[in-house]
């Protein structure tokens, strides 16, 4: 999977270095703005190749020396020096996890800290500091650890008691867990990193109450996130369950589309995806997903076999998912791969009932606006985006709200 990716990266490198705009853009992106972007996507592609050489190297490391087995190991022994029982399967998973939790944020650390503070702030969009950044992450590290523990604990007990039906009572536990966690998530937990207001009275407020309600949208609740204080890169979202929905609009959104019908348009695409019943879609396949990859799990987490073949003269419950999600890593990227297929459709459909609610050229200029702020790759590789992007290239989504004009004459 790493040459196979390696080699699509290296084709989209090749993309970001060529010198002019896909024609489809010329006239349309200024050439101040493709050169920032040219430049902010080559430094982010010279520093994915070294991230990922090193993640490559590290985990073939640790799958080589066995580092796992010995880990799990050591974090038994360590129960043992705190007077804690290490036969006790959650309480030896909860060590092993605390350990590995503070490993990855050691080794990813100089990562995070040369993307935002170097490639980020040489390209303007960094607005966050070094304290803001450290705050964010303890704040996670300590969600982690108040989170952690009763879900892990939850995935033991079922494993272990689950019997014949055990895929069935895994699925549907993370199937409550995620509702729990989409209904807290914007309640409890993301307050505790960025501040969320109403968004003022004005017009833009007012028109896109209206277009929520010529759409029959239950929009409960309308809010600006303040994005800024950590990048000027902007968003918009939609999240909510049955009459209960909100839209938040990044601040930085707002700042960077100064006519209103942009950001009404923008809404009017996400809108869509609702309309279209693209979340439920997208929620109903990964469900499916979900209940097959732990139909796989119960079929080889007996496998003695296949644990020792990684080290381990045992069998818990966390190595064996962690074991298993080695195994099938080529089976994942298959299945994000059509996932990306059916996204980009969405894309596609979205940008379309935009259109036809008659935003087209608000739309229109809205897509390169967001394109231009966020100094997005102007060209891309064909193999390189169809694998990896989710929504489609620029050129693409315009060419595609173009086209009906076009075929009308």
């Amino acid at each position: 999977m790493y040459f196979f990716e390696t080699y699509l990266d290296l084709r989209q490198h090749a993309a970001l270095k060529l010198p002019k705009l896909p024609k489809t853009l010329e006239g349309v992106i200024s050439q101040e703005k493709f050169e920032k972007s040219r430049g902010y996507s080559l430094d982010k592609s010279h520093f994915h190749f070294v991230h990922e050489f090193v993640t490559i190297l590290m985990d073939s490391a640790i799958l080589l020396f066995r580092i796992l087995p010995w880990f799990w190991k050591k974090s038994g022994n360590f129960l043992v020096l705190v007077g804690l029982d290490a036969e006790n399967e959650i309480l030896h998973t909860l060590s092993f996890l605390a350990g590995v939790m503070l490993w990855s944020q050691l080794t990813d650390l100089p990562f995070s800290l040369y993307s935002t503070f170097v490639i980020e702030a040489r390209h303007g969009f960094n607005k966050q500091t070094i304290w803001l950044f450290f705050r964010d992450m303890i704040k996670g590290m300590i969600l982690a650890i108040v989170l952690g523990p009763p879900i892990v604990s939850a995935i033991i007990i079922i494993v272990q008691k689950g019997g014949p039906y055990l895929a069935i009572y895994l699925w549907a536990f993370m199937f409550v867990l995620s509702l729990v966690m989409m209904t807290l998530y914007p309640v409890l937990i993301a307050p505790l990193f960025n501040k969320f207001t109403p968004l003022p009275e004005g017009e833009l407020r007012e028109k896109i109450e209206k277009l929520a309600s010529s759409l029959k949208f239950p929009l409960k609740k309308l809010f600006v996130v303040d994005g800024s204080t950590r990048s000027s890169h902007s968003n918009a979202y939609m999240y909510g369950f049955f009459k209960n929905k909100r839209i938040v609009l990044y601040d930085t959104l707002i700042q960077q589309c100064k006519n209103d019908e942009e950001i009404v348009a923008v809404i009017a695409h996400e809108l869509g995806h609702w309309k279209l019943n693209h979340t439920m879609y997208s929620f109903i396949a990964v469900q499916v997903l979900t209940l097959l990859q732990f139909g796989g799990y119960t079929l080889v987490r007996n496998s003695t076999d296949l644990f020792r073949s990684f080290g381990f003269d045992t069998q818990p419950v966390l190595i064996g998912l962690i074991i298993f999600q080695h195994t099938v890593i080529p089976i994942q990227h298959l299945v994000s791969f059509g996932l990306n297929l059916v996204s980009r459709s969405f894309e596609f459909q979205a940008d379309a009932f935009a259109k036809k609610l008659g935003y087209a050229s608000a739309l229109r200029a809205g897509l390169v606006k967001l394109q231009e702020e966020n100094l997005s790759a102007m060209n891309t590789d064909p193999w390189y985006s169809a694998y990896h992007y989710s929504h489609p290239p620029l050129v693409e989504r315009l060419a595609a709200i173009d086209e009906p004009d076009k075929k009308e004459k």
